[in-house]
């Protein structure tokens, strides 16, 4: 098995979230809830994703951008990274500037929700570059693709449906509650759906230095899916604050994917002339 080797961009992707862990901790152990401390954590889980995605577009750069399916893929998943880092500090906005600990709908929920169809595009290039197509000739990976994408939508339902609100949805709350109502849910089985496909699908053709690298992003949205799920569901029996232990499993999908897309870093390795060998 090859160990992951980290580069300087991975080194500070970890300093960060060893500080956030530390300022985690702290917060939780002095008991503090809706104090300044806990919206400045807010803030900077933010900041994490943004860093990832300054990291994600130099790489996505020295995979030749948008010439190649792997650059593509950090250039989607990097643009996914800022706009969700730039909700994260607006949400953290409405919290220290307007006191509103849980602003929704707010201009927070469009940078998030624009994050969903950027990721996906990105996940799709990903496939491309882990020989996903390849496998869909084959009669399970045609099983898969129709049956992964039921059993997450069933699943999904229960769980950010039933379960975390408490009921079907209300949507009688207004054009725009009722949209982030569904769009929220829709993205979050969209993300699984590709990710577990990609996973299922590829593993086997996961070889080569970027194997783990790419792993960890898959398992970072798999930690995205459950972190959307915990918000949502504390929120509705109204147990939710910033920096309370739903935002630790924010903290924790944001790190795999920062670092996911710091490590898919040509630079790492003498690579040869076709980078896209060694993926």
């Amino acid at each position: 098995m090859r160990s992951i080797k980290l580069n300087p961009q991975s080194m500070i992707i970890l300093l960060v979230l060893l500080f956030m862990v530390v300022w985690w901790l702290f917060i939780n152990f002095s008991g503090s809830v809706d104090t300044n401390s806990n919206f400045l954590y807010g803030a900077a889980l933010g900041i994490l994703p943004i860093i990832g995605s300054f990291f994600g577009f130099l790489n996505s750069n020295k995979w030749g951008g948008t010439k190649s399916s792997m650059g593509k893929t950090l250039v989607f998943l990097s643009a996914g990274l800022l706009t969700w880092g730039v909700g994260t500090v607006v949400f953290a906005y409405y919290n220290i500037f307007l006191q509103v600990a849980v602003p929704y709908p707010s201009l927070a929920d469009l940078f998030y929700i624009i994050s969903w169809p950027l990721w996906s595009i990105g996940m799709i290039y990903l496939s491309r570059a882990t020989g996903v197509k390849f496998q869909l000739s084959n009669l399970i990976g045609r099983l898969a693709l129709f049956v992964i994408p039921i059993i997450i939508a069933g699943i999904s339902y229960y769980l950010l449906i039933i379960v975390a609100r408490g009921g079907p949805l209300d949507l009688s709350g207004g054009l725009l509650k009722t949209f982030f109502d569904l769009a929220y849910p829709i993205g979050d089985i969209v993300i699984l759906t590709i990710a577990l496909l990609i996973y299922g699908l590829s593993f086997n053709y996961l070889g080569g230095f970027f194997k783990w690298a790419i792993v960890v992003i898959l398992f970072g949205f798999v930690l995205n899916y459950l972190g959307d799920f915990s918000f949502v569901y504390t929120v509705t029996k109204e147990t939710y604050f910033v920096a309370n232990w739903v935002d630790l499993v924010y903290t924790s999908a944001f790190f795999c994917l920062s670092i996911g897309v710091s490590l898919i870093d040509p630079n790492r390795f003498s690579l040869g002339t076709n980078n896209q060998n060694h993926v």
